[in-house]
């Protein structure tokens, strides 16, 4: 990021978090500031018990898709690829599905951690597929994550209709943030240290992304960095889909526009795909909300779509470039 790249991206992230977060926490009913300020009715309380938690989960999930976007695409070498084109959100609702099946009366925190157990398996399975494609397409690579999770998902909806769990899985197949309160999103706080720990280790992540030969070369654990790197992503992955369920391209859109505006050094871009995807995933939820008032649109809906589109537009605009 050159230097005058950097206080205009600054500028850029905080001219559109400030309103955003206000009309996050303004819009709907059930208050008004002046009942706040004043203290009278249940203003206050619905401030703080849903629109603030609400606000501070979009932020968190979308930084933490974002980040696991960018680490995707360094580990697997491939713009393309983030959880939900490589597997890893599918596997995270198998692997709910299974604490359904056999451990239906479990706590949310061993929810979480048997998906982000079965999303490393999945994550560690796309990553040997690609690891034997010859070279070619770069297409091929999320289309090999695609039909793995499609595989997923189709193990999953079996199950669920076989033991008759298709309602309590629909709960997860779409992003869904009208559903957090207070007291009912703060595994998701998880995602700000596992943001922190990738920050930490951006440098070789960026080192990772040129390939083993270079990451053995300059005395980078290749095998240990891709597994904490694959780890980050299913935690992250794992928290979020427990919590809201599934919100698909964040972690492809916003690191390809980070990429092309200010480049690969993950030092320097990592906080701006962090603060890009939560604004994203925000701006999406602000929409969700107005498109259709007094009623919502989920934000995985809004994201599916967004995302399509910009998933077209990036694979047609490096074409082109190509």
């Amino acid at each position: 990021m050159s230097a005058p790249s950097r206080p205009l991206a600054i500028a850029a992230v905080v001219a559109t978090a400030v309103p955003l977060v206000a009309a996050s926490l303004v819009i709907g009913g059930g208050y008004t500031w002046s009942d706040v300020l004043a203290g009278d009715g249940d203003g206050g309380l619905v401030l703080l018990a849903s629109r603030v938690p609400r606000t501070l989960a979009l932020l968190l999930a979308g930084a933490g898709l974002a980040v696991s976007g960018i680490l995707m695409q360094m580990i697997a070498r491939n713009r393309f690829v983030e959880p939900s084109t490589a597997g890893t959100v599918e596997s995270a609702g198998l692997g709910i599905l299974l604490t359904l099946l056999f451990m239906p009366g479990a706590p949310v925190v061993v929810r979480m951690t048997v998906a982000a157990g079965v999303a490393l398996a999945g994550s560690a399975l796309f990553l040997t597929l690609v690891g034997r494609l010859p070279l070619g397409s770069a297409l091929m690579v999320p289309l090999i994550g695609i039909m793995l999770g499609g595989i997923f998902d189709a193990a999953t909806g079996f199950l669920a209709y076989r033991f008759d769990l298709m309602q309590s899985m629909g709960a997860f197949g779409s992003g869904d943030f009208s559903i957090v309160l207070r007291g009912r999103y703060e595994f998701l706080w998880v995602i700000a240290a596992l943001v922190a720990a990738a920050y930490a280790t951006a440098a070789r992540f960026t080192i990772l992304g040129m390939g083993e030969a270079v990451a053995t070369g300059v005395g980078l654990d290749y095998r240990r960095l891709v597994v904490f790197g694959l780890a980050i992503v299913s935690v992250v992955t794992a928290a979020v889909v427990v919590t809201v369920g599934a919100v698909p391209f964040v972690g492809l859109i916003v690191p390809n526009v980070v990429s092309l505006v200010l480049g690969d050094d993950l030092r320097k871009t990592l906080p701006v795909v962090a603060a890009g995807g939560g604004l994203l995933v925000l701006a999406s939820d602000v929409a969700g909300r107005l498109i259709i008032a007094p009623y919502e649109i989920p934000v995985g809906t809004i994201m599916g779509v967004v995302g399509s589109l910009g998933f077209l537009m990036l694979i047609f605009g490096r074409r082109h470039a190509a």
